[in-house]
């Protein structure tokens, strides 16, 4: 036999709750893998230029994401079989996991709030010394101006935009026309490339604080129903 009553439908809600945080688990994984393969994030923080790499702070986040997403699952299952087992120890178990995941998800919310314009622009110094050194070296030294449009190329090309505001796009894409350089896309786009870094990696951020804040209300009330059913598992008279 097992409880009844009110506790027994505490019991399925917290099934019902951790099959969504189980869910919640595979999305926040799905998503982080997503983050990591992305053709245009990748292409960007995979570039290299005069020994210098490009920054790796969003991918430390995404590879914490993909941790976080794995270990929801596994507390999530851990949880479903708690509560229709109605086991005090697996639910003691579950609480504990949960206590320190919402804990880790908060420390990890105010660092990101702290440090949310920290990969853009990161990303943004990176381009602009990559743009300086091209545009400088043009004239004095071809090989190192080689491998700095093969580097813009791919921003340029990846993001859609070119120079670093209206002034260095119309002067680039003047340049080239003049076949002195050839870093930007053939387009001819004249949007600013820090517009457009700032513009990935905001929504990616945003994103991720969604699913995070999501995740936060589910694991509150995964918390409350798992103390309610393990102190009603204790106290009920047919154990």
């Amino acid at each position: 036999m097992g409880v009844e009553g009110c506790t027994k439908c505490i019991k399925y809600m917290l099934f019902f709750f951790n099959f969504i945080f189980w869910l919640a688990g595979g999305v926040i994984l799905g998503v982080a893998l997503w983050l990591r393969h992305d053709p245009k994030t990748s292409n960007l923080l995979e570039l290299e230029f005069d020994g210098a790499h490009a920054p790796s702070t969003f991918y430390i986040s995404v590879h914490i994401l993909i941790a976080v997403g794995a270990v929801m699952m596994v507390v999530g299952f851990l949880g479903c079989y708690g509560a229709i087992q109605e086991s005090q120890c697996l639910l003691g178990t579950f609480f504990a996991c949960l206590v320190i995941l919402f804990a880790c998800e908060v420390a990890a919310g105010i660092w990101g709030f702290m440090h949310k314009d920290t990969v853009s622009t990161e990303m943004t110094n990176f381009y602009d010394t990559v743009y300086d050194k091209a545009m400088v070296q043009t004239i004095s030294d071809q090989d190192k101006t080689k491998a700095a449009a093969s580097v813009l190329k791919v921003f340029h090309e990846t993001l859609s935009c070119c120079g670093k505001g209206a002034g260095t796009s119309v002067l680039t894409t003047l340049t080239d026309k003049f076949g002195l350089t050839d870093f930007c896309p053939n387009s001819g786009t004249f949007v600013s490339c820090h517009q457009r870094i700032d513009e990935l990696f905001s929504d990616k951020i945003y994103l991720i604080g969604i699913a995070a804040l999501v995740v936060a209300v589910i694991m509150i009330f995964e918390m409350i129903f798992s103390m309610v059913l393990c102190c009603g598992i204790r106290n009920s008279p047919v154990y």
